[in-house]
């Protein structure tokens, strides 16, 4: 997956962290229980902040426990489960899946053909079980698709379209919250397929592959000019997520998803401006 919406440690209490460790071991947990060890693989910072955000909205009970994994073999570690732990582990698996699939139309890779095959199968799961939600998500990056082969320079269509998936991954229920949670998503997503983009520049120009923010600095022809557009827009995606995200009523773990999306988000980003900097120095 992505790997964008994660916590910053240091700026976490350490009981803080455990809380967000155990969500996150949790969501491994419901990941091999539901798809086996090949389900593992996909876990993502990102889903574990979906589990999260659900777990902390709705008044769903929180089951606590410890397990020993193959990436922690001698020591427990502390887990926390809800049902939208698994809801959580679902959406997961299912946009693993897509995005390996994704992988080897777009670019041929062999390792996006290689995963998709490994959990060929699991994501029919997942499509039982929500069968609307994986249609349109499924539908959703068909759009990006064709917006990327059609080398779209608009910054906002692909973009729209994965914020759209994560407005429909978060709207988890028909309710008093679906608006502001499927609106909270749609920034949220907006913003990681952006920050990918955005990381990948360098890549992508070497491989000839499709890059929205590529395609803008060539049209400033201004790397400075460049550099403070993209971080507005950057900006501007999570201070919306952010300001919706106020509106709900949270107040268990509401410093941990604060943590997220004021300072987390941003871990990414200031590790590419400092990667950058010492190539050019």
């Amino acid at each position: 997956m992505f790997g964008y919406i994660i916590v910053n440690k240091q700026e976490l209490k350490f009981r803080e962290f455990d809380v967000y460790q155990s969500y996150y071991c949790g969501l491994c947990q419901s990941l091999k229980e539901r798809f086996g060890r090949r389900g593992q693989l996909t876990l993502s910072y990102d889903m574990t902040f979906v589990a999260l955000l659900l777990s902390a909205l709705y008044d769903e009970s929180v089951e606590s426990s410890t397990c020993k994994c193959v990436a922690h073999p001698f020591e427990a570690h502390a887990t926390s489960r809800s049902v939208f732990t698994d809801y959580a582990a679902d959406m997961n698996l299912l946009l693993s899946y897509y995005k390996c699939l994704d992988d080897w139309t777009d670019e041929r890779k062999w390792k996006g053909r290689l995963r998709a095959a490994a959990l060929r199968g699991r994501d029919k799961m997942v499509e039982a079980r929500y069968p609307e939600k994986a249609e349109h998500i499924y539908t959703l990056l068909e759009h990006i698709h064709l917006y990327e082969k059609a080398q779209e320079p608009d910054v906002d269509l692909a973009s729209g379209c994965f914020g759209e998936i994560m407005g429909e991954i978060l709207a988890c229920r028909k309710d008093e919250w679906e608006d502001d949670l499927r609106r909270m998503g749609f920034f949220l997503g907006k913003f990681i397929y952006l920050m990918d983009a955005y990381e990948d520049m360098e890549k992508d120009e070497k491989d000839g592959n499709y890059n929205v923010f590529l395609l803008r600095r060539k049209k400033l022809s201004d790397d400075e000019a460049f550099e403070q557009e993209a971080y507005q827009i950057l900006q501007m995606m999570m201070a919306e997520c952010s300001r919706i995200f106020e509106k709900l009523p949270i107040l268990e773990h509401a410093e941990i998803l604060r943590n997220i999306l004021y300072s987390g988000v941003w871990c990414r980003y200031e590790m590419i401006q400092k990667k950058r900097k010492q190539k050019d120095a």
